[in-house]
C-alpha cells in the first residue's frame, strides 16, 4: 500500500497512519478477498520464517544428540561406562529444565532476535568445548551447560510462531517447523558417520572430537545470522505489505483478547491443564530422547557395522517420521481435531518401541518396529503443541509453554539414563525400551482422559 498525505493526521507517526489506512482498506474488502489476502500473507510468512527456523533447530538438535554417535568411540577412549554415558546424555535436560521458563519470559521482554541469537551462539561454543572432556565430571558439566545455553530455544520458537499464525493454522505450522527433528536425524546420522569415518587422527584429534568441533561452528555463525534476518513481529516484516501486516496483527490480537484464554503467568501456573500437558509431553519426549540418543546403539546391536553405515541406517526411521509429522499436522488442522490425532500417534509409538525390544534378534523386524515408533513419536509433536496455545495467551503463553517444555524435557534425562541403567544392570537393551513404551502408553491414556473442550477441537 502506498503512503499518501491523506493518510496522515496531526501527531500521527508514519507507521500508524499507514496501518490505519490499511485497516480502512481491509474494511472495504469482500470476505472472499480477505480470505485470499490471508492465504497470501500466511504463505509469505511460512516461506520466510519456517526454513530458517528449521535450519536453526537442525543445528540445535545435531549439537544436542551428536553425543549418541560420539559414544561409539568416545566411551572406549575415555573408559566411560554405559551408565556414565546415559547420565551425561540426560543431564543436558536438567540445565534445560532450570533455565527454560526464565529464557522464554526474557524473550517476551527483549524480543526473539536477541534471545535466539544468544542461545544459538552459546550452544555452539558449548558443543565445541566437548573436545576437552577427559573425566566423567567434565562430561557432565559440559552437557549440563549445553542444556543451560539451549534452554528456551524450542519453546521460544513455539511462542514466536504464535505471534504470526492463528490457532487454526498452528498444527501444520508446528509440523513444518518440527520436521527439523526428523530432518536433523536424516542429516545428522550420515554426517556424523562421515566425520567419524574420515577425520580420526587428523591433527591429533579423535574422530569424536572432530564431530563436536565441526558441528558446533555452524551454530555460532547461525546465531550471528539471526540478528540480521529474523523480524520480531509482523509489523517489523519488510516483506509484508501494510495491509498484510494489519490483517495478521489484527487476527492474532483478536485471538489473544479471547476471555477463555489465560494471559497472566500466575493463571498459567495455576491451570491444571498446563500441568496435564506437561505430564503428556514428558511421556512423548521420553520416546524422542530414546530414538535420538540410542538409535545408533540399537542399530549397532542389530549387527550393522561401520560408523557411516550406522549413520545411513539410522536416517530411515527419521525419514518416515518426517512425512508422518507433516501429514498428521495438516490433517489435524483440516479436520479441526486434536485429541485423537495426538493419542493415536503416542499409541503407535508405544507399540513400535515394544516391538523393537521384542525383535532385537531380527535386524529387519527391529528396524521396521523402530521406524513405526519414530512415526508415532514424531507425529505426536505438532498436534500436541496446538493444545496449550488453545487456552494460553500473552505472558501465560510464554511461561506456560516454557513450563510444559521444561518439565516434559526432563524425560530427556530420565529416558536415556534409565535405558543405560537397565542395560548396565541387566545386559539387555530391550528392558529399557519397554520402560519408554510404557511412558508412551501413559501419554495415550492422559490425552484421551484429560484433553477436552476447545483444546481437543479447534474450528
Amino acid at each position: 500500500m502506498q503512503r499518501s498525505p491523506a493518510h496522515h493526521t496531526q501527531g500521527a507517526t508514519p507507521m500508524s497512519s499507514v496501518m490505519s489506512g490499511a485497516a480502512g482498506a481491509l474494511e472495504n474488502l469482500q470476505p472472499t478477498e480477505v480470505a485470499r489476502q490471508c492465504e497470501v500473507a500466511y504463505r509469505k510468512i511460512a516461506i520466510r520464517l519456517i526454513p530458517f527456523l528449521v535450519f536453526l533447530f537442525i543445528l540445535a538438535w545435531i549439537d544436542r544428540v551428536n553425543v549418541g554417535f560420539a559414544k561409539l568411540q568416545m566411551l572406549q577412549d575415555l573408559q566411560f561406562s554405559e551408565a556414565v554415558y546415559g547420565f551425561g546424555a540426560g543431564i543436558f535436560f536438567l540445565g534445560y529444565f532450570l533455565f527454560e521458563v526464565p529464557s522464554n519470559l526474557l524473550l517476551e521482554k527483549i524480543g526473539a532476535r536477541k534471545t535466539l541469537a544468544r542461545i544459538t551462539i552459546l550452544w555452539g561454543l558449548a558443543s565445541m568445548a566437548m573436545i576437552f572432556v577427559k573425566t566423567p565430571m567434565q562430561f557432565y558439566a559440559l552437557r549440563f551447560l549445553l542444556g543451560v545455553f539451549e534452554a528456551g530455544f524450542f519453546p521460544g520458537v513455539v511462542l514466536y510462531l504464535t505471534y504470526w499464525f492463528p490457532a487454526a493454522r498452528r498444527a501444520r505450522i508446528n509440523g513444518l517447523f518440527m520436521t527439523s527433528f526428523a530432518i536433523a536425524g536424516v542429516i545428522g546420522g550420515p554426517l556424523a558417520g562421515f566425520i567419524m569415518t574420515t577425520m580420526d587422527g587428523v591433527d591429533g584429534l579423535a574422530n569424536w572430537q572432530w564431530l563436536f568441533v565441526l558441528e558446533g561452528i555452524p551454530s555460532v555463525l547461525a546465531g550471528i545470522a539471526v540478528m540480521m534476518y529474523l523480524p520480531e513481529k509482523p509489523a517489523n516484516a519488510r516483506w509484508l505489505s501494510d495491509a498484510e501486516k494489519q490483517l495478521v496483527t489484527r487476527t492474532i490480537e483478536a485471538e489473544n483478547r479471547d476471555p477463555a484464554k489465560h494471559s497472566t503467568l500466575k493463571a498459567a501456573f495455576a491451570n491444571s491443564r498446563v500441568w496435564i500437558c506437561a505430564a503428556i509431553y514428558f511421556c512423548v519426549v521420553s520416546g524422542n530422547a530414546t530414538i535420538a540418543f540410542w538409535s545408533p546403539s540399537i542399530i549397532k546391536e542389530l549387527g550393522v557395522q561401520g560408523n557411516l553405515q550406522i549413520g545411513l541406517v539410522s536416517a530411515i526411521p527419521f525419514i518416515a517420521g518426517t512425512i508422518a509429522m507433516v501429514l498428521n499436522g495438516i490433517h489435524s488442522d483440516r479436520s479441526g481435531e486434536r485429541r485423537m490425532h495426538c493419542a493415536m500417534a503416542t499409541l503407535l509409538a508405544a507399540v513400535g518401541l515394544t516391538l523393537t525390544g521384542l525383535w532385537l534378534h531380527s535386524a529387519m523386524l527391529a528396524l521396521v518396529a523402530l521406524t513405526l515408533a519414530s512415526i508415532g513419536i514424531l507425529a505426536a509433536f505438532p498436534v500436541f503443541w496446538s493444545l496449550p496455545s488453545a487456552f494460553l495467551a500473552g505472558t501465560a503463553a510464554a511461561g506456560g509453554i516454557a513450563l510444559i517444555n521444561s518439565i516434559g524435557n526432563l524425560a530427556g534425562f530420565v529416558a536415556p539414563y534409565m535405558i543405560g541403567w537397565f542395560k548396565t544392570n541387566t545386559g539387555q537393551l530391550s528392558s529399557g525400551l519397554y520402560f519408554v513404551a510404557f511412558l508412551e502408553a501413559c501419554a495415550t491414556v492422559l490425552v484421551l482422559a484429560a484433553i477436552r473442550g476447545r483444546a481437543a477441537v479447534v474450528r
